[in-house]
């Protein structure tokens, strides 16, 4: 019984079963109203022109052309069995007709539904009652039996589709009940197994109503979020591979050290290189810290208002000595009026790392080019050198953490860097592109235009 109380599917079919139960109701009310009620409403303007085409029949007669046209009407076999008529004195007394029994006249409006006494028989009648001028009454009306007749067929047949309705009613609520448990049963099930630890399972996704679209964004979501823990297994082997390197190598030296003759210019040689080595790995975490708080979206209560091509102009300014030093011509178009909203520092910081990129991997001699405009209706930022560039098999994996390809493995570096590049695209609502310079690699950074205004 608790159960159904807090069961959301019990709720719809009760809500569902009572709707259906106020809709036969409505239905079986419009339905009797549009049959009895318009039958009710002829019986009464039959009744009442009946008795003016009576008093029209007489005109100024008197009492006794009154009785005989009655006689006559009574007589003359067209709906003798349905026709009433009776007159009264003006004591109440009856003057003629073929009532046995009426009601009573003084106090009666002008329509009265009773039961009378017609030709020894007991019947249902609707009765016009008229007063005459010389103080008595005139009661005109018909026989209800084939109406209540009628009614009672209209009632069993209501009564009956009532039913009907109703069963149909609650078969559908409990379908439908059971057809809302079993997609949400699917759905359970399922979040089971990932609570269990098997990341794996995915809802089932069948149609394109509401249940369906529900499920293939709880499937993304897995997706997203098996996505991610593979990513955070990978970072950690990764991390403990890294750090193993710089840690044993920090360790043999002071080791060494210590073993050999203690010198001041010894221990100072083997200070400054463990160090050089520590710094390494502060640097390490440093970037790390820096994928993390672009990736959690913390930064983004200080996005301000910015011209993409003066941060742009900026960093490209400030490595222009970088590549005239490495042999490399570097040449930056950078055109004012390109606003964005996002974090000065972190973009200029995404610029800085590709142009680092570009220069290591591109060799003295090569060509490097900065752009900043438009891409198909977004802001881009765009770095094209013409170096060896990356596989195309290659391009969706670089921007993993620690991802190296063999052939810059000798090179130094951590393979952090398009990792943040790409983690400060995403929490900019953009993307990094990756694309063939042909030659070269054109290494792009997207972003959506600031609103107008």
């Amino acid at each position: 019984m608790f159960k159904l109380r807090t069961s959301i599917a019990a709720k719809l079919v009760l809500g569902y079963g009572l709707l259906g139960i106020a809709s036969i109701v409505a239905v079986s009310l419009v339905f009797y109203s549009g049959t009895i009620g318009v039958i009710d409403q002829n019986i009464d303007g039959k009744i009442e022109a009946q008795t003016e085409r009576l008093l029209a029949n007489i005109g100024g007669g008197h009492r006794a052309a009154l009785l005989a046209e009655v006689h006559r009407q009574l007589g003359d076999g067209i709906d003798s069995d349905r026709e009433i008529f009776q007159i009264l004195n003006a004591d109440g007394t009856p003057a003629g007709g073929n009532l046995g029994s009426w009601p009573s006249v003084e106090d009666a409006d002008d329509f009265v539904t009773t039961t009378v006494l017609r030709n020894g028989r007991s019947s249902p009648a609707r009765l016009y009652i008229r007063p005459l001028d010389d103080g008595g009454t005139l009661i005109v009306g018909r026989d209800l039996s084939e109406e209540e007749a009628v009614r009672e067929v209209i009632w069993r047949a209501l009564a009956a589709g009532a039913c009907v309705s109703l069963m149909l009613t609650i078969a559908g609520a409990l379908l439908f009940r059971r057809s809302i448990e079993a997609r949400l049963g699917e759905i359970r099930r399922t979040a089971a197994q990932i609570e269990a630890g098997d990341l794996s399972p995915r809802i089932p996704v069948t149609g394109n109503d509401e249940f369906a679209l529900l499920n293939r964004d709880i499937n993304r979501m897995l997706d997203r979020i098996e996505l991610l823990m593979e990513g955070i297994r990978h970072v950690s082997n990764a991390i403990a591979h890294d750090l193993r390197t710089p840690l044993g190598r920090i360790r043999g030296r002071l080791d060494d050290a210590l073993r050999h003759e203690m010198t001041v210019p010894a221990l100072s040689t083997a200070s400054q290189d463990a160090i050089d080595d520590i710094d390494d790995l502060i640097r390490l975490f440093e970037r790390l810290l820096q994928i993390a708080e672009a990736e959690s979206g913390m930064r983004g209560r200080l996005f301000e208002r910015l011209d993409l091509g003066r941060v742009v102009a900026d960093i490209g300014e400030m490595y222009e000595a970088i590549a005239e030093d490495s042999n490399i011509k570097l040449t930056v178009d950078a055109p004012d009026s390109l606003y964005v909203d996002g974090d000065r520092n972190l973009l200029a910081s995404a610029v800085a790392s590709l142009l680092d990129n570009a220069i290591k991997y591109a060799g003295p001699g090569a060509i490097i080019h900065v752009r900043a405009g438009l891409y198909l209706g977004d802001a881009s930022i765009a770095v094209h050198d013409n170096g060896p560039g990356i596989p195309e098999g290659e391009r969706d994996k670089v921007t993993q953490r620690f991802y190296r390809l063999d052939k810059s493995r000798h090179m130094p570096g951590n393979g952090l860097g398009l990792s943040i590049v790409s983690a400060t695209a995403t929490s900019h609502g953009g993307k990094l592109v990756l694309e063939d310079g042909a030659p070269g690699l054109v290494a792009r950074i997207v972003l959506p235009l600031a609103p107008a205004g």
